[in-house]
């Protein structure tokens, strides 16, 4: 393959990754049939995003830590469509909400949410806000944000590419199933990214991130029977928290 046509191969995975991932207007059609191959430019979605977060901190800069915080949260959750903290939402009122496979996934499917959903949600929320605003107050904006970005993406990918999906239909039915060799690059890329920022802290931030999604994926192959775009946007969650409760530490 030419020089110009890996290029535009690259960059056109890209564009997908940023518009399935983020709500940035972007120029041009993507490749769709592109979608699960293109997996491992996820990553440089979550950079977009944590570069746009960090942005809106150090724009606040002049404002308290918490409310600095509050801002480039907000500014993450708008650029993202909100899409992961909706999935660890409805990941929370299906597989705790349900007594049985179906009724999991009905839940799932409701756009409503539930109690479980609200307080997973809460939750997940004070606890980014909290250690941003940690992180702010030490002096240390852009590294951890961004690292925490780019990294969170990953186990979503590998969730992909190890399980079959819990539903005939959705999003991750949709996307298709991305082969193990684009989770190891996307792996690799947000690694290689990490170390640059955060040091060998990023080493066992991603171990744990990943650890814990292994955690949540015996949880979802065991009440549904496999992954859905809601158990990927919560594992998105989790491991977010993850990388940035390592980082802080």
């Amino acid at each position: 393959m030419a020089r110009t046509d890996i290029m535009h191969r690259v960059f056109g995975d890209i564009r997908l990754a940023l518009g399935l991932l983020t709500r940035l207007p972007l120029p041009g059609a993507p490749d769709p049939g592109r979608g699960a191959a293109a997996a491992w430019a996820w990553p440089v979605a979550g950079l977009v995003t944590g570069l746009i977060g960090g942005a809106a901190i150090w724009l606040t800069s002049g404002l308290s830590a918490g409310v600095s915080a509050a801002v480039g949260l907000g500014a993450m959750i708008m650029t993202s469509g909100a899409m992961h903290e909706d999935g660890l939402a409805d990941t929370a009122d299906g597989l705790w909400g349900g007594w049985e496979r179906d009724r999991r996934l009905e839940i799932m499917k409701d756009s409503r949410i539930g109690t479980y959903g609200v307080i997973a949600l809460m939750l997940a929320l004070l606890a980014r806000w909290s250690l941003m605003a940690g992180l702010i107050a030490s002096g240390a904006i852009w590294a951890p944000l961004i690292a925490a970005a780019v990294m969170s993406r990953v186990p979503m990918i590998f969730l992909m590419a190890l399980m079959e999906p819990a539903r005939p239909g959705g999003l991750a039915r949709m996307v298709g199933q991305p082969p193990l060799s684009a989770a190891l690059i996307a792996a690799g890329l947000a690694l290689a990214l990490g170390l640059i920022l955060g040091g060998g802290a990023a080493i066992w931030a991603l171990a744990l991130a990943l650890g814990l999604t292994l955690g949540l994926a015996r949880v979802a192959q065991a009440k549904i029977g496999g992954q859905t775009g809601d158990i990927l946007g919560a594992s998105q969650q989790i491991s977010e928290i993850a990388v940035l409760a390592v980082l802080a530490a």
